[in-house]
């Protein structure tokens, strides 16, 4: 294996520059990232001028050319190093025992050199990560790398090698162990990176593509998003509710125009021979229409909750009024604590949860419960003007669904719409009562934020 940090190797002849090229166009697209063929040809274009001696100059060059935001870059860069890995196979020779590679590598991330780290990297998923009858026999694996490494482990070794050579002057010993904990983090993504280059030079880069590299955020299902991408979902509210509300601006506008009153245009019609020149049209009283959402804010159904709450209050202003309520097995208004919470959206659950009475003793998700404790205490927040969304699962722990007080809830209000964070295969399975309830209301499969923005811009009134 030739040490190429800063190279990419050469595909090839012209048809395998291409193929490849295509191949990594088609696998960003699976992913869901929007480039079409102007974009495919201008990246051509670029790596034909660039070439591929430089690989840090192509990948900004094809990233300048394919990406038109930045938040497909990390996703770009995962697939980007499989398609034009920085190097072939191992590298030559034996690979270095394990407090050898340790030790070069807290000298590595005190010294914070990033081409070392990779190079390290490389050593270490070739000694420590093949598992099968040979090393890479069946495998690599970076998580068996990692186990065997523990590079978290070396924190305290590092800080004092820093303090010593004097390398953080001023730095707090918080400050300074969080960057050392950054370093260690990118030293982690190097090793995925390459166990993903080497199973992919295995089994094919398209397959690992597809399977081994994380989706963007707004595709991660909301029940099984860590902090990490939840926090990543937070920062995508306020451009999301932007595009959603010029959607809704431009409806509004098409339906203001009215529909064609046929009884008057067709008496117009008379002074020009029955040709109806000049449709009159019907206008329309404008008026905004008001929103109530009721959202399980219960275990992992949480982050989705949190995210469709703060959405919404970032298109407040589409609205006449915007009432929120939240529940466990208890009911309670939160629209004030969500106003303030858009100052610090990661502590929204947890504010809501220690203010306002969402459960009682037991803390388990009551859906019967809670829907009668709304219709009992404020119904009088629905009106013929009112859309409402009701957000969760639809698991009641076996509790009594009270269909009766959902049927009031949909008399009232002028619609009623279930988001389901659960794929539609697992409704009715276990506690969930999914069909039921939608035997009552329309009910949505929304598992991802894109989703999510879809079916919000096409089911939001106007």
């Amino acid at each position: 294996m030739t040490d190429a940090a800063d190279h990419a190797r050469d595909p090839g002849p012209s048809g395998d520059t291409t193929a490849r090229l295509t191949g990594f166009v088609a696998a960003l697209r699976a992913h869901g990232l929007r480039i079409g063929t102007a974009e495919t040809v201008d990246a051509a274009r670029a790596a034909a001028e660039l070439g591929f001696d430089d690989r840090t100059l192509l990948r900004e060059g094809l990233a300048a050319t394919l990406l038109h935001t930045l938040g497909g870059r990390q996703l770009f860069d995962a697939v980007f190093d499989l398609y034009f890995p920085t190097a072939v196979g191992g590298p030559a020779g034996q690979p270095a025992g394990r407090d050898d590679l340790r030790d070069r590598l807290a000298a590595a991330l005190a010294a914070d050199d990033t081409a070392l780290l990779r190079r390290l990297a490389v050593e270490a998923v070739d000694g420590f990560g093949g598992y099968g009858g040979s090393p890479g026999g069946d495998g690599w694996s970076s998580h068996q790398t990692l186990e065997r490494l523990r590079p978290q482990t070396l924190l305290a070794r590092v800080r004092d090698d820093v303090r010593a050579h004097g390398g953080a002057p001023g730095f707090a010993d918080r400050v300074l162990e969080d960057e050392i904990r950054r370093r260690v983090e990118a030293f982690r993504t190097l090793v995925a990176a390459e166990a993903r280059r080497r199973v992919a030079e295995r089994r094919g880069r398209e397959e690992i593509a597809r399977r081994a590299v994380a989706p963007t955020a707004d595709r991660v299902d909301f029940l099984y998003a860590g902090r990490d991408r939840l926090a990543e979902l937070r920062r995508t509210v306020q451009p999301l509710a932007r595009k959603l509300a010029t959607r809704l601006t431009a409806r509004r506008r098409r339906a203001a125009r009215g529909s064609i009153d046929l009884r008057r245009t067709l008496r117009g019609s008379l002074s020009t021979g029955g040709v109806p020149v000049r449709p009159v049209l019907r206008r329309r009283r404008p008026a905004r229409p008001e929103l109530v959402l009721l959202c399980d804010v219960s275990g992992s159904v949480s982050g989705f909750s949190d995210f469709t709450m703060l959405l919404v209050q970032a298109l407040h202003d589409q609205f006449a009024k915007v009432r929120v309520f939240a529940f466990v097995n208890r009911v309670d208004e939160v629209t004030g604590l969500l106003r303030r919470g858009t100052a610090d959206p990661a502590g929204l659950s947890g504010r809501i949860h220690a203010e306002a009475a969402v459960a009682s003793w037991h803390g388990s998700s009551d859906y019967g419960m809670a829907f009668g404790e709304f219709a009992e205490r404020h119904i009088t927040a629905l009106t013929s003007r009112t859309t409402v969304f009701v957000l969760g699962d639809a698991r009641t722990n076996h509790a009594d669904p009270n269909l009766p007080a959902v049927r009031e809830i949909a008399r009232r209000a002028r619609r009623v719409h279930w988001l389901n964070p659960e794929p539609r295969a697992q409704w009715g399975t276990g506690d969930s009562v999914a069909p039921e309830y939608a035997e009552v209301v329309a009910m949505h499969e929304c598992r991802n934020a894109r989703r999510l923005g879809e079916i919000v811009s096409r089911l939001l009134p106007v």
